[in-house]
């Protein structure tokens, strides 16, 4: 993911709502909240986007916590099984899971950002080999002509649901390569004969 103005991966990523802590009251900005109150308490606690965030927060005027996509829970499913977890579910805006996690980043210390970096680093490397696997058995399965709108076709539905839209985007290039690579194959092989 590009941090790119025209990025709409960026925008959306950036548009994802993180809790914060307000540290001091705040005058005639209880609209940040949906409510009907007029200034943010200290110590009140307002969900809002990212890109506002950075503000907030930088300028000392509230602490954020860790979105629940990145908690505790979390972490250790994917410690545990990497590939049931279903990422696009965690976040909203299309399953930005990885750009988010990265935008996160750029607001933790060090140390955090770079066990954040680990996590998401060790949870694709462990998602792509079977994300990849996936690509190719329901590329054969569509050249092969039964891989339509039929239960196979559902599974593979079912199995991209779960992607996030990095892992759409290999998933949809591995199975066009592959299908590219059959094709190849056969056509090689006929003009051998």
């Amino acid at each position: 993911m590009d941090n790119d103005y025209f990025s709409v991966e960026a925008i959306l990523a950036e548009n994802q709502k993180v809790q914060c802590t307000f540290k001091h009251n705040i005058p005639n900005m209880g609209h940040l909240g949906g409510g009907t109150e007029r200034d943010i308490a200290a110590l009140s606690k307002l969900q809002i986007p990212m890109w506002l965030a950075y503000i907030v927060i930088y300028s000392d005027w509230a602490d954020f916590s860790i979105p629940s996509p990145f908690a505790l829970k979390v972490r250790n499913a994917l410690k545990a099984e990497a590939c049931s977890v279903r990422l696009s579910s965690l976040v909203g805006a299309g399953g930005l899971w990885y750009g988010f996690g990265k935008t996160i980043m750029d607001m933790l210390s060090e140390e955090q950002a770079s066990e954040m970096s680990e996590m998401m680093t060790k949870a694709f490397k462990a998602r792509v080999v079977e994300l990849v696997d996936q690509a190719q058995h329901f590329a054969a399965i569509g050249a092969g002509g039964s891989g339509g709108g039929g239960p196979s076709g559902d599974v593979a539905q079912a199995f991209r649901e779960g992607l996030d839209t990095t892992e759409r985007e290999i998933f949809s290039l591995a199975q066009d390569s592959a299908k590219r690579m059959k094709k190849w194959y056969e056509e090689s092989d006929k003009a051998k004969q």
